[in-house]
């Protein structure tokens, strides 16, 4: 894979580790309730379901880093793969809650991806 590959790769689970941090952590402060424009009782509700998705993004972020210590023999299909798992996630969410996280989640992760498949 090429540095550019990895550096992409890099930040797309830098970013899946602060969409960790806010689900799991900060879901109930108040810059995310602003973001989400949420109150605070749709917060304190919702709080294990935002840790779920948290959890979710910590698998995300496993796979990626996986994908950039792995043996270069698997290293290209780890990152598909994972790749592929963030772009469709940001697909769905794009579709199904916010158009943003289709250009917060799925963009970068198809930038990646095709930095990944230029081999």
């Amino acid at each position: 894979m090429s540095i550019i590959a990895k550096l992409l790769i890099a930040l797309v689970a830098l970013e899946h580790v602060y969409f960790l941090c806010v689900e799991m952590f900060m879901w109930t402060k108040p810059r995310t309730l602003a973001t989400f424009g949420m109150t605070q009782a749709q917060a304190d509700a919702s709080k294990s379901l935002a840790a779920n998705m948290g959890l979710y993004n910590g698998f995300l972020v496993a796979g990626l880093a996986w994908s950039l210590a792995a043996p270069s023999e698997f290293a290209g299909m780890l990152a598909i793969f994972f790749l592929s798992c963030v772009l469709i996630a940001g697909i769905f969410g794009g579709v199904t809650a916010s158009r943003r996280i289709l250009y917060v989640q799925g963009v970068p992760a198809l930038v990646a991806l095709a930095a990944v498949l230029m081999i």
